[in-house]
């Protein structure tokens, strides 16, 4: 079994991954606490008056689209804020958002009070009442898990006693309205979209130990979706993918804490059915409208609603579990693939807002949401994701320490006594050259594909661990030297494991590539391109049809516009056609129309 490191323990260093963070964070810091909370407010009976739209324009001093009051999700997106900036103060020590944390925490506090019964939701428990009457609604306790889920990653993350006592009342208005439920009606109220209860339960267990959160496990055990996975039924294909992604998270965190294998082969049985055996599309994303496609069967399903962000986001989570349970390298490449595919393509470059969707069909655009008028689920998802980019490099079992991401970064921690320090830094073929636009080395006569990683190793005093690198699926070799010498670099299993004593040492990793094609599979005339692990995205409005007399499409493409001043740019062209078509990467696209796929003739 392999952790992950305590969040402050990582952190970026400039680039990519740290741009798109502070960016994130500057998001989190405009909303006012007042906004945050409008609903839950209104709820108790405390909350400004004048809210309601009407007929007035939409403005920052409220929150709109599914943060109306009135909206059965009203109230979801404070437990995303809450979790995220949770997360952002624990890997950063954030003062001005520990603040705002600690205000958010305190207006549900009162919120909570005057309710007087543990409510301390945006919504109303009358749709409660409606759910466990049978009666139509839309998810009323996918929105009471997004106010919990925040309280519990403020309590874990940041040792926050206040949150975690909020959590158990509200947890115990839950239990007692579900504890008068019969097994087999309660069962079909769980076929109505729970986000993630039985991993709110599991965690509220590990942090207190009280037999109430034992009983929620058992009773949030749904066992029209467990019992058919784990008998080998396919019980995904059509279905809503983020129902279920969830609950397994739910399973997964019940197997930690509990240690009943159940619960490990739910999770187990669940990668299996959704990625195993259906595949995914090119940038490693899956579903369509919200659902999974059929095994292996995508031409169909290309259109305006590709890859939900919150299928993304959570498949990550899975991937993240599953890597820590086994150590096998296919969970990280996952991870690396939906991280530039996903999570970064589905974030505008400026303004830091979410597509909901990644559509695939030719000639598509994102749809990027508002700062105010929007709070889809994918706004919610959207905040977390960007806080956990130092979460996924670095692992530790032991004396042993996995770098399983390849992002400017640092680790500072202590193995068996010992301070123990890696700074990472990546020239990948967005490389600047010299120390600054007009002066430095000329460097290559042109742009090299491949990533060069250097690892400063430091310890405080000479001591003996294992250094584990991993060697992406993407790369056609790897070549590693210590301190400027050659050492021995056949992966195993998808990685390149250097046992030694470490004091101070540089470790050098090149990571070469060749453009690829990934078909369709139930398509494969139609074919994408890929850039290492990042998914190419062609600007033009429709969908076009490349010739290639038999060859390979990859032959096809040509560096195009690849250098200024002291920087390498990223982009290529198809070459060979009636028309010019320029590529760039799919996660740098914002306005433009684009196609990921191209039929070939």
């Amino acid at each position: 079994m392999r952790h992950a490191f305590e969040p402050h323990e990582a952190a970026l260093a400039p680039g990519l991954f740290e741009d798109r963070r502070a960016l994130n964070r500057r998001y989190l810091l405009s909303l006012s606490v007042e906004n945050l909370v409008q609903n839950h407010r209104l709820e108790a009976g405390v909350g400004r008056s004048g809210i309601l739209r009407g007929d007035q324009p939409a403005g920052d001093d409220r929150h709109w689209g599914w943060e109306t009051p009135g909206s059965p999700m009203r109230g979801h997106f404070v437990g995303h804020w809450l979790s995220a900036a949770a997360r952002e103060v624990a890997i950063t020590g954030d003062a001005e958002l520990r603040a705002r944390v600690d205000a958010v925490v305190e207006a549900l506090e009162e919120c909570q009070a005057e309710n007087g019964d543990g409510w301390v939701f945006g919504i109303s428990p009358r749709l409660f009442e409606r759910l466990a009457a049978g009666r139509p609604t839309w998810a009323p306790q996918y929105v009471a898990h997004k106010t919990l889920m925040g309280l519990v990653d403020t309590a874990r993350d940041l040792g926050h006693e206040r949150a975690l006592a909020i959590a158990v009342a509200a947890a115990g208005w839950i239990d007692r309205w579900s504890s008068g439920i019969p097994e087999e009606v309660f069962q079909d109220i769980l076929d109505t979209e729970t986000g993630g209860m039985l991993e709110v339960w599991a965690e509220l267990l590990a942090l207190t130990g009280d037999v109430m959160f034992a009983r929620l496990l058992r009773r949030y055990r749904h066992s029209h979706l467990f019992d058919p996975l784990l008998a080998g039924a396919d019980v995904l294909t059509n279905q809503h993918a983020n129902t279920t992604i969830p609950e397994v998270l739910g399973a997964a965190r019940a197997y930690e804490v509990t240690g009943d294998e159940e619960w490990r082969s739910i999770v187990v049985a669940y990668w299996r059915q959704a990625v195993t055996d259906r595949g995914t599309f090119c940038t490693g994303g899956q579903t369509s409208g919200e659902i999974w496609t059929p095994p292996f069967e995508f031409a169909a399903r290309r259109g305006e609603k590709n890859q939900e962000h919150c299928t993304v986001y959570n498949m990550m989570r899975l991937a993240d579990v599953l890597f820590r349970w086994t150590g096998h390298a296919e969970y990280l490449d996952y991870i690396e693939a939906n991280a530039y595919n996903g999570i970064l393509a589905q974030q505008h470059p400026r303004t830091g807002m979410v597509s909901y969707f990644l559509p695939l069909h030719g000639g598509a655009q994102k749809n990027w949401g508002s700062a105010t008028e929007h709070f889809w689920c994918c706004h919610g998802t959207l905040v977390q994701a960007h806080t956990r980019h130092s979460a996924d490099i670095y692992y530790r079992a032991d004396a042993e320490i996995t770098v399983a991401q390849y992002r400017p970064s640092s680790l500072r921690t202590t193995v068996d006594g010992v301070d123990f320090a890696i700074d990472l830094r990546l020239a990948d073929q967005t490389t600047v050259v010299g120390p600054d636009a007009n002066s430095g080395p000329a460097g290559h006569r042109h742009r090299v594909n491949e990533w060069h990683v250097a690892l400063h190793v430091r310890a405080s005093e000479p001591m003996r661990a294992t250094l584990r690198l991993r060697v992406p699926a993407w790369a056609t070799a790897c070549s590693v030297t210590v301190d400027g010498v050659a050492t021995r670099a056949e992966p195993v299993d998808g990685f390149v494991e250097m046992r030694r004593t470490w004091n101070a040492s540089v470790v050098e990793l090149h990571l070469p590539f060749d453009v690829r094609t990934v078909p369709i599979p139930d398509e494969p005339q139609t074919v994408a391109f890929t850039c290492g692990p990042v998914v190419l995205a062609g600007l033009c409005e429709a969908e076009v049809a490349l010739d290639v007399r038999g060859g390979d499409a990859a032959a096809l493409l040509r560096p195009d516009n690849e250098r200024q001043w002291a920087e390498w740019l990223r982009g290529w062209r198809i070459g060979g056609q009636p028309r010019t078509i320029r590529l760039v990467p799919l996660h740098e696209v914002t306005d433009q129309a684009y196609s990921v796929y191209f039929p070939t003739r």
